[in-house]
């Protein structure tokens, strides 16, 4: 079995510089903090009353059960956090969040932690380390995510990224736009 719990990852240099790694309970008080922002939860929820972005979430244990199948990330930027991000293997994950999924596939989800971050191109780049670490994995043949169906400029932002539309679907109450990235339409695109 593949694993989703890799070394740190770093991306370019100096100032622009990104490490992506494991996340620890040292991470959890941020995390938690990240979890209330206002702009986290209405791109995680569709419910205009919730109060926290990953409903339910108790970060000590969801950071504790990182593992083979489901890995939390944090993305520092020139050491300074800024974003999370979790890698699922949704075919062996123990909470079928994804349902019946086939093997080899992985599932991303990313989410920047404060205003000040956003829009500056971050999450583009951590995507693109990212999918490159899942597909390094010569066994994996695709991606999914699965926005929110009312979040118009992530499908955009995963659409330039090279993720297609597969459907729409439900999980629990969130209405989400399923997307995925197959391993040859990114070799075709970055030369691989």
């Amino acid at each position: 079995m593949s694993s989703v719990m890799w070394p740190p990852l770093h991306v370019g240099e100096g100032d622009a510089a990104l490490t992506i790694r494991v996340a620890t309970l040292a991470d959890v008080p941020m995390l938690e903090r990240w979890d209330v922002d206002p702009d986290v939860i209405a791109c995680t929820s569709d419910d205009p009353n919730a109060e926290q972005a990953f409903g339910g979430a108790i970060w000590p244990d969801e950071i504790a059960g990182n593992c083979d199948v489901s890995c939390y990330y944090i993305v520092e930027l020139a050491g300074r956090p800024i974003a999370g991000m979790q890698v699922i293997d949704p075919h062996l994950e123990p909470t079928h969040y994804w349902g019946e999924s086939e093997p080899n596939r992985r599932a991303i989800d990313i989410w920047i932690g404060d205003a000040g971050d956003r829009n500056d191109g971050h999450g583009a780049r951590m995507m693109r380390a990212v999918i490159d670490q899942c597909f390094a994995d010569p066994a994996v043949t695709a991606i999914i995510i699965d926005p929110l169906n009312s979040n118009r400029n992530a499908h955009r932002f995963y659409q330039r990224l090279g993720f297609k539309v597969i459907g729409r679907r439900f999980f629990e109450a969130d209405d989400c736009l399923v997307h995925r990235l197959n391993r040859e339409d990114w070799e075709a695109a970055h030369g691989a």
